[in-house]
C-alpha cells in the first residue's frame, strides 16, 4: 500500500450534496487518502481530470447533462484515474462494470462494501504503474463507444432496460418496464406512472429515454415518455396540436413536430 506521504489523491464527482458528504466523511479518517476536490456534474468532472490529475475518481453515474459514461469517454483512458461508480443502476447496467477495470456501490450502500470497493480501488492504483489498467480501461471505453456505432454485420438487437431500480422505504425494488404506463420528467427527476401508483427515482428523462426500447415507448413531448402499449386513441385539440389518450383514460400531450413519427411509431408496435 501507498506510504501517507505519498497519499492516493481522490476527486469525488455526485449531483447529490448528501453524496458528496457522505464520500467525504468516509474518507477523511484514511490515512492514504486525501480529496483533492469535489464536483456536481461530468462538466466540472472533466475539466478536474485534466486539471488535477488525479489518482482515484468516485464518480456518479447518473447525472443531468453529462452521466459517468460520456465523463469516461471525453477524459479518454490514458487520463481516466483508477474509478469507483456510484450508482443507482439496475443489474444489468452493474454486469458491465463487475467486468471493467473498475468497481461500482449500490446506492445505498453499506460501510462495508465501500471499504471492499476502496480497497481494490487502492490496489489498482499500484497497477496502474505497469500499464495493466490503462489497458482495461480502454477496453470498457471501446465497450461504452460501441453501443453508438453503425454495426459492420449481423448484430443482435440492442439490449434495453428490463427492469428499474427504485428506492423506497430504505429498500431497492426492480420495476419491470411493461408495468409502465407513461413516465413524466420531475425537475431532475423522472415519475413513472403505474396504474394508480407512482414512483420517483433521479435521472434525466434523456437519459433514461436512451435506454428504454423505441419500439414500446415514445418521447411524446419534452416532459413525457409514452408506453405505446397503453395508447387508446389520438385527438386532436383546437390549438393543432394532439392528444393522447391511454387506456385508463390519461391525456397526454403530443408535439405537433412528433405526430407523424408518433404514428410511425405505434404501426411498428402493433
Amino acid at each position: 500500500m501507498p506510504q501517507p506521504q505519498n497519499k492516493i489523491r481522490a476527486l469525488i464527482v455526485d449531483d447529490e450534496p448528501l453524496a458528496r458528504r457522505t464520500l467525504r466523511h468516509l474518507l477523511k479518517n484514511d490515512p492514504e487518502i486525501t480529496v483533492i476536490a469535489e464536483c456536481r456534474n461530468g462538466l466540472e468532472a472533466v475539466r478536474a481530470i485534466r486539471d488535477h490529475n488525479p489518482d482515484l475518481l468516485f464518480l456518479d453515474v447518473q447525472m443531468p447533462e453529462m452521466d459517468g459514461f460520456e465523463v469516461l469517454n471525453e477524459v479518454g483512458a490514458d487520463l481516466i484515474p483508477v474509478t469507483i461508480f456510484i450508482t443507482a443502476y439496475d443489474r444489468y447496467a452493474l454486469k458491465a462494470f463487475e467486468v471493467s477495470a473498475v468497481d461500482y456501490l449500490l446506492k445505498p450502500f453499506e460501510d462495508a462494501r465501500f471499504e471492499r470497493a476502496l480497497l481494490r480501488a487502492k490496489e489498482y492504483v499500484l497497477q496502474r504503474k505497469d500499464g495493466r489498467l490503462n489497458q482495461r480501461l480502454a477496453a470498457l471505453l471501446d465497450h461504452y463507444t460501441s453501443r453508438s456505432q453503425p454495426p459492420s454485420g449481423p448484430v443482435d438487437k440492442p439490449k434495453y432496460l428490463q427492469r428499474i431500480a427504485i428506492k423506497s422505504g430504505g429498500r431497492i425494488y426492480f420495476l419491470k418496464v411493461e408495468e409502465i404506463d407513461h413516465i413524466e420528467a420531475a425537475d431532475q427527476y423522472v415519475l413513472f406512472h403505474v396504474g394508480a401508483k407512482s414512483h420517483l427515482t433521479r435521472e434525466s428523462l434523456t437519459s433514461l429515454e436512451a435506454r428504454l426500447d423505441p419500439d414500446r415507448f415514445f418521447r411524446s413531448h419534452r416532459s413525457t415518455i409514452v408506453n405505446l402499449e397503453r395508447v387508446k386513441e389520438l385527438q386532436p385539440n383546437a390549438h393543432g396540436d394532439s392528444v393522447i389518450v391511454l387506456h385508463d383514460g390519461t391525456r397526454l400531450k403530443l408535439s405537433r413536430n412528433r405526430r407523424e413519427e408518433f404514428q410511425e411509431a405505434l404501426t411498428r408496435s402493433r
